[in-house]
């Protein structure tokens, strides 16, 4: 009798709990526009990158060693098989200087093309590597910077016949990573406890607590190079800033609206255009620089967590969801009358 009691109670807590997300979801004020579209991919993959050669041509990466190219400014993407064995790879970057390009995955791989992706070559990398290659940027002719999952940053500028180590020591196991443009790291630690960052010119990773009781789930940079912070539970902040013993200065936190969902990525379109992607189809935009916030209710019905954001340009972006879930950006957004 008491288990029957407690089933039914736990089953009108999650009918109240659903309809308060539901109440949370629907108190912002919905963007007047349509700004995002679904892109149809030949694969069920998961993507996790994508980069263009030029504004038409353009290649995206995932897993089960997804490889996809397009011609037409990511309307529409073939996929682009590799010999490399017997191996399912995990593509996790892609980054592109003109027609020369990189890719790095797990297990530990580097590919190296200079004719836009026509050929591919692999780059052998040490076996003494601290962690797998996570992230790489191309930074102009035969020059790359690479770094690993456990925050060891590397350079080349011979086409990765050399290498150069940035920092001394790794950062440890991470969440995950994010570079500025002009080279800062920022790193989350496994369990979101606390991050490191990374600047150009420093050889070790500076260490910080998190703000707050609530867990990091991942850290990025606005247009200026100061860094902003997503949550656990859907809270947003923005830094603004040094304070005078050097740390950053944090605005308040706060949550976009009342909806408690879980926050996946953060990108700036323009200094003042910032969209946030979440789950189950979320996806936010302020038109103010993060003071006040939108919902796209166009992606509402893609069945899927919206795990990343990237703008190749302003006028170029995408976001990447599960299981081969791709929107391509199509037009500015416009605020609710």
């Amino acid at each position: 009798m008491i288990k029957a009691i407690l089933k039914t109670s736990r089953q009108w807590i999650s009918i109240i709990a659903a309809l308060f997300f539901l109440t949370a979801c629907n108190s912002l004020p919905v963007l007047d526009s349509l700004s995002w579209e679904t892109v149809a991919l030949p694969t069920d993959s998961t993507v996790l990158d994508v980069d263009f050669a030029s504004p038409d041509h353009g290649w995206l990466v995932g897993t089960s060693s997804a490889l996809l190219e397009t011609f037409d400014g990511g309307k529409s993407w073939e996929q682009r098989p590799l010999a490399l064995g017997d191996l399912d790879y995990r593509f996790s970057s892609i980054s592109f200087s003109g027609d020369e390009g990189w890719i790095v995955g797990e297990p530990s791989i580097l590919l190296h093309t200079t004719d836009g992706g026509k050929s591919w070559s692999r780059v052998s990398l040490s076996t003494q590597l601290p962690g797998t290659p996570y992230q790489v940027t191309a930074l102009g002719p035969k020059s790359v910077e690479m770094i690993t999952d456990l925050g060891a940053i590397y350079r080349t500028q011979d086409e990765a016949q050399h290498w150069t180590a940035l920092v001394e020591e790794a950062t440890g196991a991470t969440r995950n990573i994010n570079r500025s443009e002009d080279g800062k790291y920022v790193a989350i630690s496994s369990r979101g406890s606390f991050y490191t960052t990374f600047y150009p010119g420093e050889t070790s990773w500076q260490s910080h607590d998190r703000n707050g009781a609530r867990r990091i789930q991942t850290m990025g940079f606005d247009p200026n190079g100061n860094p902003w912070i997503l949550n656990k539970g859907g809270q947003v902040q923005f830094s603004n800033g040094f304070l005078e013993d050097g740390d950053y200065a944090w605005d308040e936190a706060f949550t976009p609206g009342t909806n408690k969902i879980g926050l996946l990525d953060l990108a700036y379109r323009t200094p003042d255009e910032v969209w946030i992607s979440g789950g189950s189809g979320t996806l936010l935009c302020s038109l103010d620089g993060g003071q006040t916030w939108q919902k796209d209710s166009t992606v509402e019905d893609v069945p899927s967590n919206l795990y990343k954001i990237i703008f190749v340009s302003s006028d170029q972006g995408f976001i990447i969801g599960q299981s081969g879930t791709l929107l391509r950006f199509i037009a500015p957004p416009k605020a609710s009358a």
